[in-house]
């Protein structure tokens, strides 16, 4: 009887039941950080009128509303402005992460996109907004509209 009792708890059993319990607790553990990181800059989630006001560029243009997302585009002076606003923050996680593999540059809030150029636009943006600049992997454009 006391056989089973030992192969169950072998030394690489418990090695992998470790590293199992390690693995998950992990995962869990940076979502959490994510959502936080997420959710630190601003209290309440903003609509793509609101940050359009915030920088000042007037009524945005919006194409359509995707499935988790919507989108406006918006000039003040020579400032143009990518604005997306979502509907949870891992279908924004889940956005940046797809966007940032073509590069550019990000104004991340909570629950908010924005990207402008020139890059000067958005950190004044910053500003006004809070949020973290997030850089995908070559800087400078912005996502496209559509």
């Amino acid at each position: 009887m006391h056989r089973p009792l030992r192969r169950l708890l072998s030394a690489p059993a418990l090695m992998t039941a470790a590293a199992l319990l390690l693995a998950g607790c992990s995962g869990a553990a940076t979502e959490e950080r994510a959502d936080r990181k997420e959710t630190a800059p601003s209290a309440k989630p903003m609509t793509l009128e609101q940050l359009a006001a915030a920088v000042h560029c007037g009524k945005p243009k919006v194409p359509g509303k995707t499935l988790d997302y919507r989108q406006g585009v918006c000039k003040a002076g020579t400032a143009e402005y990518v604005l997306l606003t979502f509907d949870t923050a891992r279908g924004q996680r889940e956005w940046l992460d797809v966007s940032q593999m073509y590069g550019g540059v990000y104004l991340v809030g909570n629950r908010w996109v924005l990207s402008a150029t020139p890059r000067s636009a958005m950190e004044a943006a910053r500003a006004k907004l809070g949020g973290t600049i997030e850089e995908g992997l070559s800087s400078g454009a912005s996502p496209s509209a559509g």
